[in-house]
């Protein structure tokens, strides 16, 4: 247990406080259950949502970006939105400056570039901020099979 202080308007409060500290995995599937958009920043991490991916067999959802793309930064909001209400769907974004080679793997030519795939198998692809074709692909590919 660690003992805190706040501040607060020329008061000092002591409280006893417990600090839990949890790791980047367990951060990362609190969120999957949420239906978040997970950012991949080394190719460790890209191989390890890949391999998730195919192992869960659920519709894995890659959106190649770029931090200078203006369509890009349109698009992201709704991409996540899409993710917060498609919990059974994984979505992942890559920047293609920051993960040169697995752009290069997917043959990414613009952005942004949505790449969907299937067990490790590029099923489908919608090229550039469309947001009723990138809605339309997650519904037909990421359906629920009971």
């Amino acid at each position: 247990m660690f003992l805190v202080t706040f501040l607060d308007k020329k008061k000092i409060y002591k409280t006893p406080t417990i600090i839990f500290f949890i790791s980047r995995r367990e951060i990362q599937e609190m969120a999957a259950e949420e239906g978040q958009v997970f950012g991949c920043h080394t190719v460790d991490e890209w191989k390890a949502h890949f391999q998730k991916g195919v192992e869960s067999k659920k519709l894995v959802v890659i959106d190649f970006t770029a931090a200078w793309c203006g369509p890009c930064r349109f698009i992201s909001p709704i991409f996540a939105e899409i993710a917060k209400k498609t919990a059974h769907v994984i979505f992942l974004k890559v920047d293609v400056d920051e993960l040169e080679p697995v752009a290069k793997e997917f043959k990414v030519e613009a952005m942004p570039t949505f790449v969907f795939l299937k067990e490790g198998q590029e099923v489908d692809r919608v090229v550039g901020a469309r947001e009723k074709d990138l809605a339309a692909k997650i519904s037909l590919h990421g359906a629920v099979t009971a």
